[in-house]
């Protein structure tokens, strides 16, 4: 029985259309884990059911699962629940350790790449427009419009915008 893996990051690749167009109907994809198959359980289902359309089933080869019984369907989105959970757990700590971090001035985010002064300063002074002016600096046009957009009060001294008021 030939062995095939899909992930879950190229389903929607061609790469992963032809892996699971090339599996012959009743041979089985096979992937390590299934939460490493995919990030919620609604990918995992899509996952599965493109697969079941195309008659291929799905076996995980370090888990007792096997899309082609009826245990082993229940058992994947059993699975599936507390891999999200798990995933929703994890993605809830990070934001309550930045909001944390955040709250003691640690956590500053990134540097700003782009100076806005510079930017205001080139179109209000310079008359200069948003395509020029990303041309000069060899930043992009969308970037340019964003700031320019902002209030005024919102761009700090060193360049950076206060996410707060703007």
């Amino acid at each position: 029985m030939p062995r095939r893996s899909v992930a879950r990051a190229v389903m929607a690749a061609p790469s992963c259309r032809c892996c699971s167009t090339f599996c012959a109907p009743a041979t089985p994809s096979s992937s390590p884990r299934i939460d490493r198959l995919a990030r919620s359980l609604k990918d995992l289902q899509d996952i599965v059911h493109e697969l079941k359309a195309r008659g291929v089933a799905l076996k995980a080869t370090e888990q007792p699962v096997d899309t082609g019984t009826a245990a082993g369907k229940a058992f994947l989105d059993m699975l599936g629940v507390f891999a999200e959970f798990e995933t929703n757990l994890r993605r809830e700590r990070q934001l309550e350790g930045i909001n944390a971090a955040k709250a003691r001035g640690v956590y500053k985010g990134r540097k700003p790449s782009i100076d806005a002064v510079e930017v205001l300063r080139l179109h209000r002074e310079e008359k200069l427009g948003p395509a020029a002016i990303a041309r000069r600096l060899g930043i992009g046009r969308a970037s340019v419009y964003r700031l320019m957009g902002k209030p005024v009060t919102a761009v700090k001294a060193n360049g950076s915008v206060d996410a707060n008021q703007a």
